[in-house]
C-alpha cells in the first residue's frame, strides 16, 4: 500500500504523553480505512549528566502544562527520578527495536514507557526498565535485549533521528500523511481530536478516490 501515517514521536516527550490518546484514535480511524500508521522516533534530548535544578523545576512546569490543556496523568512528586540523565535515546531505541521485530507491538511499548515515566515515576533512560516493559509488551525479554544492544538498532534509531532533522522536524509531536512518497502534516504539536479527524477524514476520503 502507498498511503499511510508517519507518526514522529519521542516516548519522554511531554506533549507526546498528552497526544497518546488523539494518535490512538486517529490511528483506529486511518486503520478502518485500511491505511496504517508508522511510528519514527525523533531524539528529544542527549543530556550526558544527571537532571538538576532549575532544570527540573522547568520540566515540571511543561508537565504542569501539558496536564492542564490534554488531563494526561502524571506524577509531579516522583516524577524525573534523583540521578535521571535526560538522555531518551534508549526509550527511542527501545521503539525502534519493536518496530523491527514486531510493528503492531510498537504503540504498546510506547504507552507502558511514557506511563511508566510520568505516571509511575521510573527511568526509563535504564536499559533494565526498558527490558521490563518490553517483556510486559509481549516480547522475549532475550531477544530484545539482543537487539537493543546491537549496533544495526543503534544505527536505525540514529536515522530515525536524521530523517526527522533532514525534514526540519524540531517539535513532537508531528503526524504526517504519506501518499505516494508525498508528504503532508497534519500537525506539527498537540491538537485536540475533534480539530484533527476530520482533516484526516478528507485526506481518507481523498485517497479512496484517487
Amino acid at each position: 500500500m502507498s498511503e499511510r501515517l508517519l507518526y514522529v514521536m519521542d516516548p519522554m516527550c511531554s506533549w507526546c504523553w498528552g497526544f497518546a490518546p488523539v494518535v490512538e484514535e486517529l490511528a483506529s480511524q486511518a486503520a478502518r480505512a485500511g491505511v496504517r500508521l508508522d511510528w519514527v522516533v525523533g531524539g528529544l534530548r542527549r543530556e550526558s549528566s544527571p537532571l538538576i535544578e532549575p532544570a527540573r523545576s522547568r520540566i515540571l512546569a511543561h508537565w504542569q502544562a501539558v496536564h492542564a490543556s490534554t488531563g494526561q496523568p502524571f506524577n509531579f512528586a516522583e516524577g524525573l527520578p534523583e540521578g535521571l540523565v535526560y538522555d531518551t535515546e534508549p526509550a527511542c531505541r527501545a521503539l525502534v527495536v519493536a518496530r523491527h521485530l514486531a510493528p503492531r507491538r510498537v504503540a504498546r511499548l510506547a504507552r507502558l514507557i511514557q506511563r511508566a515515566f510520568y505516571v509511575e515515576g521510573r527511568d526509563v533512560t535504564r536499559a533494565r526498565v526498558l527490558l521490563e516493559l518490553a517483556e510486559a509488551a509481549g516480547f522475549t525479554r532475550c531477544c530484545f535485549a539482543e537487539a537493543f544492544d546491537s549496533a544495526e538498532q543503534q544505527a536505525a534509531t540514529r536515522a530515525d533521528f536524521a530523517w526527522a532533522e533532514r525534514l526540519g522536524i524540531a517539535g513532537f509531536p508531528t503526524l504526517l500523511a504519506e501518499r505516494n512518497g508525498m508528504l503532508a502534516l497534519l500537525t506539527n504539536g498537540h491538537q485536540p481530536l475533534e480539530r484533527l479527524a476530520p482533516l484526516l477524514e478528507r485526506w481518507l476520503e481523498r485517497v479512496a478516490h484517487a
